[in-house]
């Protein structure tokens, strides 16, 4: 077997903290250091017993790693991704890599110019029970799909919106929570090549959407919808269906449900629907609930990381698939600014 693939993560905030979790419980991994020039991130480098370093070119010149996983704030992804790639070193950032389309094109270009690998953090695509839907999509089971509907239904208490800039515009629901969504619906159903976009922001009166209801328009001719809000008492969401966060309670409901010709899919259950003996309404339907191992997909995102870095695995979530995901939002957003119809 290989020795253990040395990871340094940068950005010891609690989704850093996750990272380094889930590095130090596989055994494919082991964290070579902490980057992060807080004072906080200094105490945890040291009470797990690893370096500590205060800057990326720090950390270069005492103790090069074979891969970095960035999980600063969101405006430090494409500073840190480029200096990632300068140096050779694959990377692995957090969604989104960046906050512009613009700026993640540049990025995603830069590392697939020098050939260096960029991963994506949409750990969700690891799931195995997405994975298992995807296997069954594909399988044909479904038959043709033909509609997606999504739903991100939650409350943020009050004091979520004492940080000022979780008042301001692209600190919503849409960038932060539906941009997770919108990645599942493409993996699951392919690319999405137009979107229209309502939105409203009349219950907080903060400068940032709250509710928004989203069309989509697939590139296979399926259509979908989603609506989120976090403004809504509700148990439809990823966070509480999917039993994926355990600082979420479980509320064993579904949040999205895919339709096809065939037999129709209720997600994260694995309920396939159909009529066994005749597509009709008037033929009782059957349920069959599909199996899967449950496996974390934060550790399991590590797992392919290293498997990328040693050649003997392709990206489940490349930085190609982190920006096309990324020019979806971006479409939505002007969409419910316009009133139009958007190409992605």
């Amino acid at each position: 077997m290989s020795s253990p693939v040395r990871l340094s993560v940068m950005g010891a905030g609690l989704i850093g903290k996750r990272h380094i979790e889930h590095i130090l419980a596989r055994p494919e991994a082991m964290l070579s250091s902490i980057v992060d020039p807080a004072p906080a991130a200094r105490e945890l480098a040291a009470s797990l017993k690893v370096d500590w370093f205060p800057s990326f070119q720090d950390m270069l010149t005492e103790n090069r790693p074979e891969g970095v996983i960035v999980a600063t704030p969101n405006q430090m992804h494409v500073a840190n991704g480029l200096d990632c790639i300068a140096a050779r070193i694959p990377a692995l950032i957090e969604k989104p890599l960046a906050d512009d389309v613009i700026a993640t094109q540049a990025l995603v270009e830069a590392s697939e110019r020098v050939g260096v690998p960029l991963l994506t953090g949409h750990h969700r695509r690891h799931n195995p029970m997405i994975q298992r839907a995807k296997a069954e999509i594909e399988s044909g089971r479904l038959g043709q799909i033909v509609s997606v509907h999504g739903m991100f239904w939650l409350i943020k208490p009050d004091d979520y919106f004492d940080v000022a800039w979780r008042r301001e515009k692209g600190a919503g629901p849409v960038f932060l929570n539906l941009i997770h969504d919108v990645d599942l619906l493409r993996y699951l159903c392919g690319d999405i090549v137009s979107v229209q976009a309502a939105q409203s922001n009349r219950l907080r009166g903060h400068a940032v959407e709250e509710t928004a209801v989203i069309i989509l328009r697939f590139a296979s001719g399926a259509l979908g919808t989603v609506n989120v809000s976090d403004t809504i008492q509700s148990p439809w969401s990823w966070e509480f269906t999917a039993g994926e966060n355990p600082v979420y309670s479980h509320t064993q409901e579904a949040c999205y449900q895919i339709g096809g010709t065939r037999a129709s899919l209720a997600i994260p259950q694995l309920d396939l629907w159909n009529h066994p003996s005749n597509a009709s309404w008037w033929v009782p339907l059957e349920r069959e609930r599909l199996s899967y191992e449950k496996e974390d997909p934060l550790g399991l995102q590590i797992a392919n990381f290293c498997g990328v870095i040693r050649g003997t695995a392709e990206p489940v979530v490349s930085g190609r698939e982190g920006l096309k995901t990324l020019g979806v939002i971006d479409a939505v957003k002007r969409a419910a600014e316009t009133g139009d119809v958007v190409s992605v």
